[in-house]
């Protein structure tokens, strides 16, 4: 598998969702006294992802 980066379009119910599920992940392993660091990085990641613009255009038309 390649590494690289992947790119998800979330609405904001979404969004929500994600950190909301990561953050009780994070809460069961501090819990069971497990390291955090992979779950915490995805947390920031997703928490400070950009808010993209949506994109206009005839390509975009959902007339086609």
């Amino acid at each position: 598998m390649r590494d690289g980066k992947r790119i998800l379009e979330l609405d904001r119910y979404e969004h929500s969702l994600l950190i909301h599920s990561l953050n009780e992940q994070r809460n069961q392993m501090i819990k069971e006294q497990e390291p955090t660091d992979a779950v915490d990085e995805i947390l920031l990641k997703i928490i400070d992802a950009p808010i993209a613009r949506e994109r206009k255009g005839w390509w975009r038309s959902e007339e086609r």
